[in-house]
């Protein structure tokens, strides 16, 4: 990381309406953060309001000023998503209120480790009065993430503790890690506008990854790509924004209305939108009753608020102060990544009563049972050797590289790769290296599986219909399709590469047989094969019948067709017509001598290669039409000339 980055903190403010929070942030920056016209004829943040800080030590911070009120929660919520530290506000003629305790709650469930608390207004107290208060502030932060964190009493008016406020700032600002800028860029959307010549204009907090000038980029859940034609970070124009950083970004390629707060800018396929998520969930022990399977919930992730119910997979109903495991069941998609904390508020009255974390972010519908339970308390331990080998059960049957493990694990690839390695020398992980692309892997018992599924099928295949070179190779899928649902056309074929390889099976052009397979007809059959070849060399040119040559032979009509196809497979009969067959012998010579006839005369009629062939029109007609189809001659015409 370099030192530059050192500097990406976004400290977002929280606190009660009225607390002073708005203009703290102003005798702090210079800047109202109250930007609309409601917010100022009432007083109070509605929206998110932003504002650049430059602090002691010259380090830079962007802060974010929430609204305190009750109504505007899901605001607060978009805004204290992305922060780093926050700076809780008391206001000290009131103390600690319902949205003081409301924010804290919020702030455990995130997971927002750093912060302090300013004492504002202390202007308006005697320093009794302010003892009670800050007395009061320490037993509401006990046991959260607020505990032990430096309280410092300021006033805005007289600017009394505001040096304080900045140095203590500072110094944790030093200690708080600036996030990487490395993996796929993400930026959940928290405005949308429009400038007049520039069009439509973006912010919020980049998560991860980088942004640049130029660059493509996607709007999920929608998935439409877009171009970014300029970048901002607090108002300066800038070629490339990092993780840590409030953005503003003007995209090219879409329409103002077309984007709205919630949706996520990130890199292309670097998100799977989906309806469900495993997650573990707390429910606050403040809630005033039990969460029960099934209720619907106001679901908050990063910038978004969606409609969903909650799935209990072990239970009827989740007790305050307990966590359990679940699945989110969204009512619209929701772009999530592995350890992604989230906060659920009740439907109505409306109030914050739990969170947690995404377990599985693109989780598939799950049964209330014990195996999905278990999985995901793996996933919830997040042992690294557990998650890659749980992640690559969830992606099976899909055959995963390594980088598609990794960013469904939420881990680094390059931490993905020696986990994998020694999963596979304790044999239970299985690759395949194809040629010119990257390795792929498997769940050792799923491969496994599908292997003697495979060998199982071709032996019946090959017991049943002996003359037969192999098993279709869409038939042999369908039948692991049921031993593996979904099973992929890649996965497939990439099976059958490592079988071939390892020497189980024998591909072919559209049929996959046996490795140990003998193509040689058995001997139940060769009386016939034979007698049947002999019957198309003696017929020549007037081949006969095949129910003819069938009956002469005594074949059943099942056998009958398999000695036919036997045939045809083998080049030794060709079909030129309806029921009608050449042997190979007699078509060449026929070919030859229409070549022959032709050179000397340069064409040739029906009547004179019935006549040259010594045959009838029943036969010649379809040969002549076989032999156009195959661009042997050219029909012009009554006539034949040479291809």
């Amino acid at each position: 990381m370099t030192s530059s980055q050192e500097q990406y903190i976004i400290v977002g403010t929280a606190g009660h309406v009225d607390h002073g929070k708005t203009v703290l942030v102003r005798a702090l920056t210079g800047v109202d953060t109250d930007r609309l016209k409601e917010e100022k004829e009432r007083g109070i943040s509605i929206e998110l309001g932003f504002a650049p800080l430059v602090l002691p030590s010259g380090r830079r911070v962007g802060l974010v000023d929430v609204p305190g009120h009750e109504r505007f929660i899901r605001h607060m919520l978009a805004g204290v998503a992305g922060i780093d530290l926050v700076l809780m506000v008391v206001a000290a003629d009131e103390g600690v209120m319902p949205q003081t305790r409301e924010h804290l709650d919020i702030l455990n469930l995130l997971q927002v480790k750093r912060g302090l608390v300013a004492i504002t207004k202390i202007d308006l107290v005697d320093e009794e009065w302010l003892a009670l208060v800050e007395e009061d502030v320490r037993q509401a932060v006990k046991g959260s993430v607020l505990e032990g964190a430096p309280m410092v009493p300021v006033s805005a008016v007289t600017g009394e503790g505001l040096e304080r406020l900045l140095a203590t700032l500072d110094t944790l600002v030093a200690d708080t890690p600036a996030r990487e800028s490395v993996g796929p860029a993400r930026l959940p959307i928290d405005r949308v506008f429009t400038i007049a010549g520039f069009g439509t204009v973006v912010t919020g907090t980049l998560w991860s990854g980088s942004l640049k000038v130029g660059e493509t980029i996607c709007i999920y859940p929608a998935g439409k790509s877009v171009r970014i034609r300029s970048l901002q970070v607090h108002g300066e124009p800038v070629e490339t924004a990092y993780a840590g950083q409030r953005v503003a970004v003007n995209l090219a390629g879409v329409q103002v209305n077309e984007v709205k707060r919630g949706q996520v800018l990130a890199e292309p396929e670097s998100l799977k939108p989906s309806l469900r998520l495993g997650a573990d969930l707390y429910l606050l022990a403040s809630t005033h009753r039990p969460l029960v399977h099934g209720a619907r919930v106001r679901f908050h992730l990063g910038t978004s608020e969606i409609l969903a119910r909650v799935l209990l997979l072990d239970r009827e109903e989740l007790v305050p102060g307990e966590s359990a495991l679940v699945q989110v069941h969204a009512e619209e998609p929701v772009c999530a990544r592995r350890g992604d904390r989230f906060v659920i508020r009740s439907y109505s009255p409306i109030h914050t009563i739990g969170g947690g974390t995404v377990l599985d972010p693109s989780a598939r519908r799950y049964r209330r049972r014990e195996e999905v339970v278990k999985a995901l308390e793996i996933l919830r331990a997040g042992r690294p050797q557990d998650l890659v080998l749980e992640t690559l059960k969830t992606l099976e049957p899909e055959a995963p590289d390594i980088h598609s493990i990794a960013k469904k694990a939420g881990l680094d690839p390059g931490m993905v790769a020696p986990i994998l390695e020694e999963l596979e020398e304790q044999g239970q992980v299985i690759s395949g290296r194809p040629q010119g692309a990257d390795a792929w892997f498997m769940t050792a018992s799923t491969y496994q599986r599908l292997g003697k599924a495979a060998e199982e099928a071709l032996l019946a295949y090959h017991r049943q219909w002996p003359l037969r070179s192999g098993l279709p190779k869409e038939e042999l899928r369908s039948r692991l399709g049921k031993i593996v649902a979904n099973l992929s056309a890649r996965t497939f074929n990439l099976l059958l590469a490592n079988w071939e390889a390892e020497g189980r099976i024998k591909v072919l052009a559209q049929e996959v047989r046996s490795a140990d397979f003998n193509l040689e007809p058995p001997a139940r059959f060769q009386p016939a094969l034979a007698g049947a070849r002999e019957a198309y060399r003696q017929g020549g040119f007037t081949p006969p019948a095949w129910e003819e040559v069938a009956r002469q032979q005594s074949l059943e009509p099942e056998a009958a067709s398999e000695v036919l196809h036997y045939l045809l497979r083998q080049g030794e009969l060709v079909r030129v017509g309806e029921d009608i067959y050449f042997s190979r012998q007699a078509l060449e010579a026929a070919k030859a001598r229409i070549a022959a006839f032709l050179e000397e005369h340069g064409h040739i009629t029906l009547a004179e290669a019935r006549d040259l062939l010594g045959s009838t029109r029943k036969y010649v007609l379809p040969l002549l039409e076989y032999l156009d189809q195959i661009k042997f001659t050219r029909r012009q015409g009554d006539l034949r000339v040479r291809y």
